[in-house]
């Protein structure tokens, strides 16, 4: 079975003058594989995947593939709004050199998503999916939850071996985690629940801040693992305020900023996103300072 614990980045997705910037993206790629991260998602929601079509989409697998060993997890995003559509992406990611995929909840629809369609879509996919499939839950983009019990209900497919849960509600995860065998994994979104989310059973995370200390986060990690919970805390406190800034305060404009700062090729997003204002650079410059000055 796949070994999913530990930590990830949800990739951005470099782009000049509009279009995507491949050297960029095996530059950052080669960078991140000198770290201790378990793997990578390609096209998740940091990826700026809903700008991204699907030509486009098969290049980004593939350059990543190109520049991530076999021992690494290579993870795709291949959510779409139709089930039809979902397994196609699904399958052109797998030729592409995806190792397993993340599918969003389909949310178009939102009112009509009740847990036994949400059930019906995400056995099919996995029925058709020559890759193992991985749920994912972010309510705040889709307004839909993937309650507990349907993820549970879902778990007992053999083809779908673990979820994403973006909602940084610790409750849930730990709710998730009393519903599900222990080798189903649990990723979890967000970087300022990283230690209590753990603490409750998670396995490890998807965060957007690993695009940028992706050291620090995997040393987050190890600490939670090794039991050496006062270190692990300090560490939480500290990687905080720039995990809020690249997600919530700044978004993704404000994370490709900081990955700049850092020396990875991260550029501005697609419109109708827009790039962050200096006064931003400024504020994001300090906070990465700070971070890394005590690391």
């Amino acid at each position: 079975m796949m070994n999913l614990h530990g930590i990830y980045p949800p990739c951005i997705t470099p782009f000049t003058d509009g279009q995507i910037d491949t050297a960029g993206l095996a530059h950052n790629t080669a960078r991140w594989m000198t770290t201790g991260l378990r793997g990578l998602l390609a096209l998740g929601s940091n990826g700026e995947a809903a700008f991204v079509d699907e030509d486009e989409s098969e290049r980004v697998v593939a350059t990543m593939r190109e520049h991530t060993p076999r021992d690494r997890v290579l993870l795709v995003g291949t959510g779409r709004q139709s089930t039809a559509a979902t397994i196609e992406a699904t399958r052109r990611a797998s030729r592409a050199g995806a190792d397993a995929v993340l599918v969003l909840t389909p949310f178009y629809f939102k009112s009509q998503m009740t847990p036994d369609a949400l059930v019906d879509h995400y056995r099919a996919v996995a029925d058709a999916s020559p890759v193992p499939v991985l749920l994912y839950n972010f309510t705040n983009v889709t307004g839909i939850n993937l309650a507990p019990d349907t993820v549970a209900l879902l778990s007992q497919h053999p083809n779908i071996v673990g979820q994403k849960d973006s909602n940084g509600d610790v409750g849930q995860v730990a709710a998730i985690v009393a519903r599900v065998a222990a080798d189903f994994p649990l990723l979890v979104g967000s970087a300022g629940t990283l230690y209590p989310s753990m603490m409750v059973g998670a396995s490890g995370a998807i965060i957007a801040v690993a695009n940028v200390v992706p050291d620090l986060c995997v040393r987050l990690y190890d600490l939670v693992r090794a039991g050496r919970h006062d270190e692990a805390r300090i560490l939480q406190r500290r990687l905080t305020p720039l995990a809020v800034a690249v997600t919530g305060t700044y978004g993704i404009a404000g994370l490709k900023a900081v990955m700049q700062i850092a020396g990875y090729a991260g550029g501005a997003p697609r419109m109708p996103l827009r790039p962050v204002k200096p006064e931003a650079v400024v504020v994001l410059q300090r906070l990465y300072e700070e971070l890394v000055s005590g690391s």
